[in-house]
């Protein structure tokens, strides 16, 4: 299935999705995106992770970036200081690895998980309507090229995703910068889109 962004209620179809466990490759504010919601009551039906892995291939065993709707939401899953300089960037095209404070759900699966505010506003209303955070990843096999025109993701991935969000071809979206965070010293993983002084 597929929906347009800009129709009116692309974000509550999205979200809905979400909810049911379903894989969906929607658009950010750098490039498409896998996302699944994250499992945060141990249900299989919730297993998004492992079904978004399967797509991409069985090589893939990087950890996937977490969308959140704000940065109020991240207090949820650490208790990590967040340094000024970081909070300035979001929402944006940063992405940051903190600790997950034993209290959280996630404790049980990571000890760490990399979170993301994005700027687009539209993804953070599918995040808010979720009611969790949504796993995101590049739209490629792996070991592949990420893929930026419509047509290709749709004619790779349709049999795959069980709904497809069109925002056009994203030729020259840059991805996330990612940066770890240890005791408050910043670490950057990977320059991206955001410059992190």
């Amino acid at each position: 299935m597929t929906c347009e962004k800009s129709s009116k209620d692309s974000a509550k179809i999205t979200a809905s999705f979400l909810k049911q466990g379903k894989i969906v490759i929607m658009p950010t504010d750098t490039v498409y995106g896998f996302s699944g919601i994250v499992d945060l009551n141990g249900s299989p039906l919730f297993s998004t992770d492992d079904k978004i892995r399967k797509i991409k291939g069985r090589s893939e065993t990087k950890p996937f970036i977490c969308l959140l709707s704000s940065v109020d939401s991240l207090k949820d899953f650490t208790d990590d200081e967040i340094p000024e300089k970081i909070l300035r960037a979001w929402p944006g095209a940063l992405t940051t690895i903190v600790k997950i404070k034993t209290s959280s759900p996630l404790a049980k699966i990571v000890p760490t998980m990399a979170f993301r505010i994005p700027g687009d506003e539209w993804a953070r209303e599918v995040v808010r309507q979720t009611g969790a955070p949504i796993y995101s990843t590049s739209v490629n096999r792996s070991g592949f090229p990420v893929l930026s025109a419509l047509s290709e993701i749709e004619k790779e991935f349709s049999s795959e995703a069980d709904l497809i969000v069109q925002d056009g071809d994203k030729p020259n979206a840059i991805p996330s910068t990612i940066v770890s965070l240890d005791n408050g010293k910043i670490t950057i993983l990977r320059q991206g889109a955001v410059k992190i002084d």
